[in-house]
């Protein structure tokens, strides 16, 4: 593995601890102790990784099911675990193409042994920051046809750029390079919860992990300025388009995210 690659598992990682978090297997001890000294604080975190992860169910079968989309970018996506982007989209369409972003090396790893796409379509990986999205964009350009609409996804990502102003301008500038008729799905995690707020203060202080900031739901909402957002808008992901089901509504959880289209 070049050095650029190697593992660094001094320090824990977004997506080893969130990997951690929805019960997955490949992570190390420094990704579930950091986890665990949130969740010791913030039980609720569990709840905020599940609900993320329908909600990124429920958008991709918006999108390949009733919208029609063949093409996906999905930067941020994270350890494979069940239900991957592509394997949802490829369920209501076998010829549809996906990019999956990452920067860790062990995402790098397991993607290009299970991200596997079917034979009609395809699936690629970039190892690349979200902070580049000219980079994203020109690898990205290999596997889709980025003058046709595209599904991009931004899923718990954005907190992990401090800066407000330079997470919209990442938003624009890869909007900005897809054609009308695409859309984005973004969700992150905000500051609606004083608990969450306070169990990531010291992770952020000590862990050596990238700072996570949450946000209000109304800066989650200003990431979608410019588009057109689907109903209901920005909501808690445990609400946002429910499917059927026999329980009650679930409560509020302190990630928001919602799917908004891009007009000609």
């Amino acid at each position: 593995m070049p050095d650029s690659l190697k593992l660094d598992t001094s320090v824990p990682h977004s997506a080893r601890m969130w990997n951690y978090l929805l019960g997955g297997k490949d992570h190390y001890p420094v990704d579930q102790a950091a986890a665990d000294r949130i969740t010791a604080v913030f039980p609720g975190m569990v709840d905020i990784t599940r609900h993320s992860r329908a909600f990124i169910g429920r958008t991709v079968r918006l999108l390949a099911g009733e919208r029609g989309i063949r093409q996906f970018l999905d930067i941020g996506t994270g350890l494979p675990t069940a239900d991957n982007t592509h394997e949802i989209a490829q369920r209501a369409d076998p010829s549809c193409r996906i990019v999956y972003v990452d920067n860790d090396p062990l995402v790098l790893v397991h993607a290009k042994a299970l991200l596997t796409s079917t034979p009609e379509g395809a699936c690629d990986y970039i190892d690349a920051d979200v902070r580049d999205p000219d980079r994203i964009l020109r690898e990205a350009a290999r596997t889709l046809d980025l003058s046709r609409p595209v599904g991009l996804m931004l899923m718990g990502i954005l907190g992990l750029v401090a800066d407000y102003d330079e997470a919209r301008a990442i938003v624009r500038r890869l909007m900005d390079a897809l054609p009308p008729g695409s859309y984005l799905g973004l969700n992150d995690g905000t500051d609606t919860d004083p608990a969450y707020v306070r169990a990531l203060r010291p992770h952020n202080a000590s862990s050596g992990a990238v700072p996570y900031t949450p946000r209000s739901p109304q800066q989650i909402e200003g990431l979608f300025e410019g588009l057109e957002l689907l109903e209901p808008g920005v909501e808690s992901c445990s609400r946002w388009r429910l499917e059927a089901s026999p329980f009650a509504t679930p409560p509020e959880v302190a990630v928001f995210g919602g799917v908004a289209y891009k007009r000609g």
